[in-house]
């Protein structure tokens, strides 16, 4: 009886499992702060495509846009989530047992993003809030987003797009902490993991012209989207077939002189 009294508080006692991404608000009831920031993601994602592929054959990593990561448990739960304006996650499936992602739940999942980016429409004090999180215990608000990615979840870069002053930091984490990160002589700031440069880019991108966060390769090649990749193909064959064109013009052209000469060409 003694045992069966034991195994009974035993399993009475035992914490319920830390739910999943299917348990967790997907959504903070928040909003898109401007119109640039659906468009600015699209771009970020669309011409990392080729680098992704490469890197990632077997397709296993997740692009994260507006969606929360969580990294504890709190009431209610969307208060322990912090959700990057963009990021992206290595070596973890698309889907969970065939579900789209909710959200990125860190102590299921166990793999902190490589990149995480804010798209900053104020001064970048938000993103930049370094209050802990034994400072706001019991008063309801949340511990600052900078700190959150440094100190829990550690994203080894963590950028933050000023939208009106067309500025970029960029930090990389150095051991416990963010250092700012200092540009190279492209004025990009180069980000190994991933095999690329990022910076700012100057140019129409959908019906929008304006700075835009960009993707360049190591040597410094701009990456382009998709549609720019299309573009300049069209160029290209487009270019071949006026080279084709001239080329069989002075081919003609050489033959009606030297028929003028007397001269067979074909023979």
């Amino acid at each position: 009886m003694t045992e069966i009294l034991a195994q009974t508080s035993l399993e009475t006692d035992l914490p319920p499992p830390f739910p999943d991404h299917t348990q967790l608000p997907e959504s903070d009831g928040s909003f898109v702060k401007n119109f640039q920031e659906h468009p600015q993601s699209l771009i970020l994602t669309d011409s990392l495509n080729p680098i992704l592929e490469r890197l990632h054959p077997d397709g296993q990593y997740a692009i994260g846009q507006d969606c929360g990561i969580y990294w504890r448990e709190t009431d209610p739960p969307e208060k322990g989530a912090e959700a990057p304006d963009w990021f992206y996650v290595p070596n973890v499936p698309p889907k969970l047992d065939g579900q789209i992602r909710r959200s990125y739940v860190i102590w299921r999942e166990h793999i902190s993003p490589t990149i995480a980016l804010e798209f900053a429409s104020g001064d970048g004090s938000q993103e930049r809030d370094q209050t802990p999180v034994f400072r706001v215990e019991g008063t309801g608000s949340k511990p600052g987003k900078f700190w959150v990615y440094e100190q829990i979840i550690h994203i080894p870069y963590y950028g933050i797009f000023l939208i009106n002053h067309n500025e970029l930091e960029m930090y990389q984490l150095v051991g416990a902490y963010y250092e700012r990160m200092i540009p190279n002589q492209r004025g990009h700031y180069p980000i190994p993991p991933l095999e690329v440069e990022i910076g700012i880019w100057q140019g129409t991108y959908l019906n929008q012209t304006q700075a835009w966060l960009r993707w360049w390769d190591l040597e410094g090649n701009l990456l382009l989207t998709g549609q720019e990749r299309a573009e300049l193909a069209e160029q290209r064959a487009e270019s071949a077939e006026q080279r084709a064109e001239s080329a069989e013009q002075r081919a003609a052209r050489l033959a009606e002189r030297l028929r003028a000469m007397g001269v067979d060409p074909d023979l």
